[in-house]
């Protein structure tokens, strides 16, 4: 890394529709540093990588590269300038095949030149093979997984030798694994003085990437450290302002009757099979597990958007077979799927339309719509969610990816479910709304409402849950009492070890240390730098060990 400016914003200024998203900020980025960009959701970040990429023009300010000031900025003068962005949300076309998306912006077109597919998927290979991404070239985008479609993103990125990348919240959707494997390709470019500027909401992953550290708030630049300086604590500080009082403030109910109970549940052709759980009214249920374990198909089956067709779901202990969404709305049941953009909210309609589109029966009278009511309750729920928008009549589109996730949750809470399933609630938002979101579900669940929260975030699922279900190859493997419940003892049950549930005697704890061995073997020849991971498994392994010490059954034999 050297001392000279690769990259310079200063005193930018930007507003929207009476929203002053940006006032004065600057930002300078280094060849070969990762420069960490935080900040709340609507602190000015996004703005300010669309200033930069030239998808919108600042209304005052100067942009610079390499000494040089950008002028009348655009897409296509960005990129030939070498600047390339990572979204949050991947902008793949699903028709089209992976090789054909990573070509698209890389080759010349031509009407005479004949288009080489060999050479193509070859390309498309090696630089997903860059990215540490074992994806078929010729496989339809559409048919990729989200992390997948991200990682085929930043593959196209790489292929353009941008001299400047930007990545908004790149392992917000990846496995720990495919994490690692980012970190090593920016490791990487970083040799070859790649200046990347790097997005995200989880605080703890940025000591290990970055070199300094920008903190935005309300629009406004608050400080520069370098990441060696400062600690998550202050971080959190410097962003929101304020001391938070918790980040997980989970309080105990008192729990009511049973709300959901599921027996033998499975769906054959979503891998679900023999899930058994239940959840009592005031009850937060977290459920755990790796990508492909089967969660989000699980809470698909219970919303009937893949009904079941395998064993019995009883709500409030009558039997009940769900077979569409609009059937379980109708039973209660609200479910705020992973994916927000694609299917949480509906971008380009307003803000009042989307929190009011589960409910329609309640603001129309004989197929007209009562748009007074709608106004009303939309701006009810837009204060009580304290949803930052100059007016709620904005598009969603334009709104910060926490201030979206607020919309999608008003939605269902205007229908006032007595079960909230909630997939991700939290992925990808910054500490103070994760914050707020919290404390509402804690709100919520005092009211009675059942929970099932599905989290990647084992801090989440810990720091919020009641009790705790680990799914592992399309059904729930063990649930866990909160106070049991470990990190470590998760992680063990969501890789298939099952021997980590309570009650494994002495022969069975043998039996996962011996386990654990070849599955540690098996992730270092993968070519895995994620020492985390593997720490972690060294840690199941001890907690069994000095379980077994202490059991009553070791203590006989």
């Amino acid at each position: 890394m050297t001392n000279a400016a690769l990259l310079r914003a200063t005193d930018i200024d930007k507003s929207y529709a009476g929203v002053h998203a940006l006032k004065g900020a600057s930002f300078e980025l280094r060849a070969g540093e990762v420069h960490a960009l935080i900040g709340e959701n609507g602190a000015g970040k996004s703005t300010l990588i669309k200033i930069i990429t030239g998808a919108v023009a600042a209304d005052d300010g100067e942009i610079q590269l390499n000494g040089n000031a950008i002028t009348h900025n655009s897409p296509r003068l960005a990129k030939q300038l070498g600047i390339a962005a990572i979204y949050q949300q991947p902008a793949l076309f699903p028709e089209l095949s992976v090789a054909e998306n990573i070509a698209i912006g890389l080759e010349e077109p031509s009407l005479w030149k004949r288009v080489d597919w060999r050479a193509r998927s070859g390309r498309a290979s090696d630089l997903l093979a860059r990215v540490g991404a074992r994806i078929d070239p010729d496989r339809d985008a559409g048919d990729l997984t989200m992390p997948q479609q991200q990682l085929v993103e930043i593959a196209r990125a790489l292929g353009a030798n941008a001299k400047i990348l930007i990545f908004d919240e790149p392992t917000a959707s990846l496995s720990e694994e495919d994490a690692q494997n980012l970190f090593k390709v920016i490791r990487e470019l970083r040799t070859h003085g790649v200046g990347m500027i790097y997005i995200s909401h989880r605080l703890e992953e940025l000591p290990e990437i970055a070199d300094r550290v920008t903190v935005l708030r309300d629009g406004r630049t608050i400080e520069t450290c370098l990441m060696s300086e400062v600690n998550r604590d202050q971080l959190i500080h410097l962003m929101v302002g304020r001391e938070l009082s918790a980040v997980f403030p989970k309080k105990t109910v008192t729990l009511g009757e049973v709300i959901l109970d599921l027996r033998q549940l499975g769906r054959s052709e979503s891998g679900i099979h023999d899930v058994n759980l239940s959840v009592r009214a005031g009850e937060i249920v977290g459920v755990a597990g790796l990508v492909g374990g089967g969660r989000t198909e699980l809470a698909r089956t219970i919303f009937g958007l893949t009904p079941a067709d395998q064993g019995e779901m009883l709500l409030r202990g009558k039997p009940i077979k769900i077979e569409s969404a609009a059937q379980a709305i109708e039973c209660g049941i609200a479910y705020v799927p992973e994916d927000r953009r694609r299917h949480g909210v509906i971008l380009d309609l307003p803000i009042s339309a989307n929190i009011t589109l589960a409910s329609l029966d309640r603001f129309s009278r004989l197929g007209a719509m009562d748009f007074r009511r709608e106004k009303e309750i939309a701006a009810d729920y837009t204060r009580r969610l304290s949803i930052k928008t100059p007016a709620i009549f904005a598009p969603v589109a334009t709104l910060s990816g926490g201030n979206q996730q607020k919309v999608a949750l008003s939605r269902w809470l205007i229908t006032k479910p007595s079960l909230l399933i909630l997939d991700e609630p939290t992925q990808g938002i910054d500490v103070g709304a994760k914050s707020e979101i919290h404390a509402l579900m804690t709100e919520l669940a005092g009211q009675g409402v059942a929970i099932i929260m599905i989290s990647s975030e084992l801090p989440e699922i810990l720091g919020m849950s009641d009790r705790i279900a680990v799914m592992y190859g399309g059904t729930i493997v063990a649930t866990l009492d909160r106070a049991e419940a470990t990190q470590q003892r998760i992680l063990a049950l969501a890789l298939g070890h099952l021997e980590a549930a309570e009650g494994s005697t002495p022969e069975e704890s043998q039996s996962l240390r011996d386990l654990f061995a070849p599955v540690r073997e098996e992730i270092k020849a993968s070519g895995t730098t994620d020492e985390e991971l593997l720490d972690q498994i060294e840690a199941a392994v001890k907690e069994v060990r000095e379980r077994d010490r202490t059991s009553p059954q070791s203590r006989e034999r």
